[in-house]
């Protein structure tokens, strides 16, 4: 009840239920009079509220309700509890009050708390002092909290040595250099040397405070002092492994195997601390001084140590920049390693250290492929089978979202031979959807920057045949996401040319799902056509979603077609020309177009220069380079102001308003369409020659038709392996 009481007012003052007068007259009396309940956690709980209502009270109510009474609490006649209370309110109200007012009411409690008999007491106050220094700025903070640190540094009690060290290094930018150099190093120096004599808490905390006080320190120290204190580190990156013995943990005793729990906390303290300790031994220096201790924390026993450095591996690496080849194989070592949380601290930021070991740094510019770094494709196989073969299939799924960047670091062929088919046994084979969505867009990806129009072609068949026409409604759903990456990520006649037929083939699937599902995909397709170019395109859409309309069984299908045929019937068509309303999409669409026609002239080029023997203008293979890179970058700034991923299930309320006895779209123009066929190959053609010319392939798609049936009857219900109706790929016929 207590507990609870505490979090409703708490509540109460965040909400602001009453006001900031009428809250201080009801709550605030009951809120000091539980401070020193006998028990610990409603205590506690009590004065987090108490801290949080101070936040706001006027200066009067805390100086009468508040600091007055404070003066009696922090005497020593009153309870260890009372005066630990005292000191964390003290350090609350010091940035309440005027200078004036600190230092005359104020400060005299915290010196007497910071000589109080008990360490508990001694320990609290101390930790509070950086809050007070904040508050009463320099001056008083070098006259009046630095000689109590120092006092307090030398103090008999562990926790208050402790304390107080870990208060100076928070502290170290408000003091000048000279007390920098004359009073705070020799106290660092003292604690530093005397840490291996104390408890392993001090080198925990010492160890996790070390970067920043190296850092605080730097342009201080003599280069002799430097030296010690990077000795010091490395003594302490190794700390606990001179003991390892291969003895059966059950053997070893309980305190030893407590000792070495916290010597693995001092070393991956350290390893967090790496960035910092580069930065203060310079990068240039970190083959010399530090890569020996990289190496270490690398292959740490411990993974929490392993961890840590997969965490700051993207730090190093920017640091280092032209020196990042120096840990390419620590790479390796982590992609490699047995445990999948370092494999996934690693890959959070993968797609940023490849770049930066592709390019040698920051600062070059230079395009290698990392031929450098030949273990690396192995190290990205071997770490996906690992995940895929475990029970953690986030890390599976952000491993494959992070391989989306391959095209910009390996060659198009080593992704075509080492990850794509990869990828499609994945689609097809894997149970966890995020995981096979998140394989199809990274496909996807890799067909965007396939640089091979034969190769390109050949994904693509797969991907009609083995998914879109699969006997597994599960592969046909598949295809559908697939489309939906598709129509994202590539231009609208590229999607038309491909995937536009096979696609809406499947609203005459057995499967329920598989027509529920491709009718929300409608309104996407629907956007990928230009009329009038495309308008044989729009009336094949038109008549699938009459038949749809008539023919549909499934109760929940047939809500969903009456509200797509309402989204599809409100759509406006984008024209060949552009227009206002369309701008921003048209001209991220054009961009997508040109940067597909530069991908196949780089490769006209690259054929040129390896089948012909002929020298090719490197200068004009620079610059369609270039351009690439330059579309790349527009059509990310345009992607900013678009919403791919909208929805269209947010019209329900429509559906009751529409008859469904004909669908006719106002906003096809079209003044008459006929019933016709499916099967009426007349819908499907399109002539190749109005394409852009980086979808006018060397030779045709081969037929992925099975035969020429007529398509499956929509009543009969489907299961998981009753193969679909098929669609067949041809070039389209001009238009009219």
């Amino acid at each position: 009840m207590q507990l609870t009481a505490a979090v409703s007012f708490l509540t109460i003052l965040h909400e602001e239920s009453v006001s900031i007068h009428t809250y201080a007259h009801s709550f605030l009396q009951i809120i000091l009079l539980h401070l020193e309940h006998r028990d610990a956690g409603v205590s506690n709980a009590w004065l987090e509220t108490l801290l949080s209502v101070i936040e706001v009270l006027p200066k009067e109510t805390l100086r009468h309700e508040i600091l007055n009474p404070l003066v009696s609490k922090a005497q020593l006649s009153q309870t260890v509890q009372s005066r630990l209370v005292s000191c964390k309110i003290l350090g609350k109200l010091t940035n309440k009050f005027d200078a004036h007012t600190i230092k005359r009411e104020i400060l005299p409690l915290v010196k007497s708390l910071c000589q109080d008999v008990e360490y508990e007491v001694r320990s609290c106050m101390c930790r509070q002092l950086e809050n007070i220094a904040q508050g009463i700025g320099t001056d008083l903070t070098k006259s009046v909290v630095l000689p109590e640190l120092i006092e307090l540094s030398r103090d008999e009690g562990c926790s208050v040595r402790l304390a107080a060290f870990e208060t100076l290094v928070n502290l170290l930018d408000i003091f000048d250099t000279d007390d920098r150099s004359q009073t705070i190093l020799p106290l660092v120096k003292s604690f530093c040397e005397k840490s291996f004599k104390a408890d392993e808490s001090i080198l925990i905390s010492l160890s996790f405070h070390l970067g920043k006080l190296c850092h605080g320190l730097y342009g201080i120290f003599t280069p002799d002092q430097h030296l010690r204190f990077l000795e010091f580190y490395k003594k302490l990156c190794t700390l606990g492994l001179q003991q390892e013995n291969g003895h059966n943990e059950n053997q070893i005793p309980p305190q030893i195997l407590e000792q070495e729990k916290k010597y693995t906390s001092v070393r991956k303290n350290c390893a967090y601390n790496l960035p910092a300790m580069i930065v203060f031994v310079d990068p240039k220096n970190f083959q010399l001084e530090l890569y020996s201790t990289f190496f270490c924390l690398c292959h740490d026993p411990e993974v929490p140590v392993r961890y840590t450095i997969a965490i700051c591996f993207y730090e190093v690496s920017k640091l280092l920049n032209s020196g990042v080849y120096l840990i390419h194989k620590e790479l390796i070592t982590l992609l490699q390693d047995e445990s999948l949380e370092v494999l996934d601290a690693l890959i959070d930021h993968l797609p940023e250290i490849l770049e930066l070991m592709s390019t040698g740094g920051e600062s070059s510019i230079q395009e290698n492929k990392l031929p450098s770094l030949p273990d690396l494709i192995p190290a990205l196989t071997a770490a996906e089978q690992r995940a895929a073969a475990s029970l953690k299939w986030r890390t599976h799924e952000k491993l494959l979202q992070k391989y989306a960047c391959l095209p910009h670091i390996i060659s198009s062929d080593q992704i075509y031979y080492r990850f794509l088919q990869r990828m499609f046994t994945i689609m097809m084979t894997n149970k966890v959807l995020p995981v096979q969505k998140a394989a199809s867009r990274t496909l996807c990806i890799f067909l965007r920057y396939n640089r091979k129009q034969e190769q390109r072609l050949e994904v693509i068949q797969k991907l009609i045949e083995q998914l879109g026409q699969g006997k597994s409604y599960w592969n046909r759903l598949r295809f559908l996401d697939t489309c939906e990456f598709i129509i994202e990520l590539f231009s609208k006649s590229f999607f038309c040319k491909y995937f536009f037929l096979p696609a809406i083939e499947l609203t005459h699937d057995p499967v329920a799902n598989v027509r529920m599902k491709l009718c929300y995909l409608l309104p996407k397709v629907k956007s990928t056509l230009k009329i009038p170019e495309d308008k044989h395109l729009l009336q094949q859409l038109e008549m699938c979603v009459r038949k749809l309309l008539c023919q549909e069984k499934d109760k929940d299908v047939l809500a969903i077609v009456k509200r797509t045929v309402l989204e599809l019937d409100r759509m406006e068509m984008s024209m060949d020309a552009f227009q206002n309303k369309f701008y921003e999409k048209d001209l991220l669409d054009q961009e997508k177009e040109r940067e597909e026609l530069l991908l196949l002239e780089m490769e006209q080029l690259e054929k040129e220069k390896q089948q012909e023997g002929r020298p090719v203008n490197e200068k004009t293979f620079e610059k369609k380079r270039k351009e690439i890179k330059k579309s790349k970058l527009i059509r990310s700034q345009s992607i900013n102001n678009q919403a791919f991923h909208a929805k269209y299930g947010n019209l329900d309320k429509c559906a009751s308003k529409t008859s469904t006895a004909a669908y006719t779209p106002s906003a096809s123009g079209l003044a008459k369409t006929s019933m016709i066929s499916l099967t009426d190959d007349s819908f499907r053609t399109r002539n190749a020659t109005s394409l852009p010319p980086s979808f006018s392939p060397n030779t045709p798609l081969p037929s992925t038709s099975r035969g020429t049936g007529n398509s499956v009857d929509p009543k009969s219900s489907g299961g998981k392996d009753l193969p679909p109706r098929k669609a067949t790929l041809k070039s389209r016929k001009s238009n009219p």
